[in-house]
């Protein structure tokens, strides 16, 4: 589709930021604030409240207590709390990220239903439907964007909603005739992955498609397309949609599934989390379990610019070569202190066949003592599959197996280095009184937890870069990129190699068909750890991080060079996106914007660069007309 055509059928809002704002500063509709008079009164909330089974809720703000008395002890432990993602998740008026340099910062909203069911969630969307309020929906919180929370607005907040069914064999309703049973999850909207995982994975003996970071919200992820550490073997997470329930604006439950509604079911696979209606309910296809599930972690250093070079343009060879298939999945990074950093995962090898995959690798850097060191633990390692998330079983085994002393000519660099699988524990724990036995998260994550973000951008690299006439290109691109800043390439964020049933099943999805061409989604990003304005000694550092965005820009330029059109991944990229619709969804924005106009004619679902966002004003409180 070219570039006529494709404004040509997402119409004239498409145009809106582009336009001199004398052009667009013409009103048609404006949602109320408290200061209005038009804001509801006490009654009327009341109303809601009994409408809801007394689950209206002010929101508070646990930050306001540090800005009053920043060094108390009670501000401490908030400030110490910021860095657990469950504290986070159980406060309404809290997300995961609490804002991001020049764009915006995590502010609560008035009043948060605390939806237990559809029904709640029905009675909310009435509510902010039929008194003009800014409406915000918020699972797992997780959004970079600043998509699920907003000040003066009404929150409808679904953490709660977690209860997990498992089916044998599953048909969507209404298709009993068209869809063979399949065994099958069914989660409730406030469901976060390490429950998910818990369910299917450590005692179900399954595998569900979900996200890397165990806190993430189930259905966040799914809406917004959905990758984990394995998408590469079974797809993304929307692709293994089956059926959802949703509350559109109308305040109608609908189903959703490839027999009813099908085009919303298609737009909820990918389209955005929070811009066709609210989700209730899903139900995701379930997958066999391999044996293995293992991990390679180490680090290379180069003695100097030329070495590191070369190195790059090794393992660019070498993957290539050895991992680009379904076997292999999360990221390599490419760093300006010339390391480049391995942290991958493998499906369906153990210890001893990973490490005969990066035997020619070792071989190599082990070739050249005086050119490349290995930092740190080199750790290649396999667990069983069904223990992966299995939280108590982390607790009691940090097993670890042992490299080969095989006796050959490497024995210099290898001989005294031993392979670990997790010798120190690879996981932090919610230690508040009361939490749950299995509330943990991978301490990898724990640089997201609370953190105020200076950069992000993401840019899906094509598997045409691997062929033999474009790997130097390639590998010079990376390298220029990492003089400004860490790339990380994550190779799961990207399904070529895959096989083609979870190519197939992504395909029908609303996700940017670039991904089905990518090996790789390359992420280049800075931020500092819990941080909010106003608050003394913990205030964003402005200028440091306007610096820092710089250097992000930078970075990902020498790989925009490449590809300049690749497109972006919606729930990691810049909030400063240029031609977002196109990045995003490519040729598939259309369709969702003709879908959008059908089940939310009004707009009362605004997400910052969300499908149909052109029409409103960046917070998302006056329609904008032309």
């Amino acid at each position: 589709m070219n570039r006529r055509a494709f404004l040509k059928a997402i119409g004239s809002a498409a145009l809106l930021p582009m336009l001199p704002s004398r052009l667009r500063a013409a009103t048609n509709f404006r949602r109320v604030r408290p200061s209005d008079a038009a804001w509801p009164s006490k009654a009327a909330w009341k109303r809601l409240d009994d409408a809801v089974g007394g689950n209206l809720v002010p929101v508070k703000f646990p930050l306001s207590l540090c800005k009053a008395d920043p060094t108390s002890a009670a501000a401490e432990r908030v400030w110490a709390d910021l860095k657990n993602p469950y504290y986070i998740g159980d406060h309404p008026g809290l997300t995961q990220t609490l804002g991001w340099v020049d764009a915006w910062t995590s502010r609560p909203s008035v009043y948060a239903v605390a939806a237990r069911n559809s029904e709640d969630i029905a009675a909310a969307v009435n509510f902010a439907r039929e008194n003009n309020l800014r409406l915000v929906v918020k699972g797992g919180g997780h959004s970079y964007q600043g998509t699920s929370d907003a000040p003066d607005s009404l929150l409808i907040w679904t953490r709660h909603m977690n209860d997990i069914a498992m089916h044998p064999a599953f048909v969507p309703a209404g298709c009993e005739h068209a869809v063979k049973p399949t065994p099958a999850v069914t989660v409730g909207a406030g469901t976060i992955w390490m429950q998910a995982y818990n369910a299917v994975t450590t005692k179900g003996g399954k595998y569900v498609q979900g996200g890397g970071c165990t806190t993430v919200g189930v259905a966040g992820l799914v809406q917004s397309g959905g990758f984990g550490s394995f998408s590469k073997h079974y797809g993304t997470a929307a692709g293994s949609l089956l059926e959802a329930e949703v509350v559109t604006a109308d305040g109608q439950i609908r189903i959703a599934n490839e027999c009813s509604n099908p085009n919303l079911f298609w737009a909820l696979k990918g389209g955005g989390g929070g811009t066709f209606g609210v989700v209730s309910k899903l139900t995701l296809a379930l997958h066999d379990l391999p044996e293995f599930f293992g991990i390679v972690s180490f680090k290379v250093k180069a003695a100097s610019d030329d070495a590191y070079r070369r190195l790059i343009r090794e393992f660019v060879s070498f993957y290539s070569e050895h991992l680009f298939n379904d076997h292999w999945g999360e990221e390599a990074h490419v760093n300006p202190d010339n390391t480049l950093g391995i942290d991958m995962v493998s499906h369906g090898l153990d210890a001893e066949q990973s490490k005969k995959v990066w035997q020619p690798f070792l071989d190599w850097v082990a070739a050249s003592p005086h050119a490349y060191s290995i930092e740190g633990r080199l750790t290649i390692g396999g667990i069983p599959a069904r223990h992966m998330w299995d939280v108590q079983w982390w607790k009691g085994h940090w097993p670890e197996t042992v490299f080969p002393r095989n006796g050959n000519p490497l024995h210099a660099l290898l001989d005294d280095i031993l392979v670990h699988l997790m010798r120190e524990p690879v996981l932090d724990f919610d230690a508040r009184p009361g939490a749950g036995p299995d509330n943990a998260w991978w301490k990898g994550d724990g640089g997201q937890v609370g953190w105020f973000i200076w950069g992000y951008e993401s840019l899906w690299l094509p598997a045409s870069l691997l062929e033999d006439n474009a790997q130097q290109r390639l590998a010079d691109a990376l390298f220029a990129g990492s003089r400004h800043s860490s790339v990380g390439l994550h190779f799961n964020k990207g399904l070529a190699g895959g096989p083609p049933e979870a190519i197939a099943r992504t395909k029908d999805t609303a996700t940017n068909p670039a991904l089905l061409n990518a090996f790789a989604l390359a992420i280049v990003a800075d931020g500092q750890q819990p941080a909010y304005p106003g608050i003394s000694g913990h205030e964003p550092s402005v200028e440091k991080g306007r610096k820092a965005a710089v250097r992000v820009h930078r970075g990902m330029n020498q790989l925009r060079g490449l590809v300049p059109d690749a497109g972006s991944y919606v729930s990691e990229s810049n909030y400063f996106e240029k031609r977002w619709q196109q990045s995003y969804w490519g040729a598939n924005y259309p369709r969702l914007a003709e879908i959008k106009r059908k089940y939310d004619p009004d707009g009362l679902f605004f997400v910052h660069n969300g499908v149909g966002s052109e029409q409103w004003s960046a917070d998302g409180f006056t329609k904008l007309s032309v």
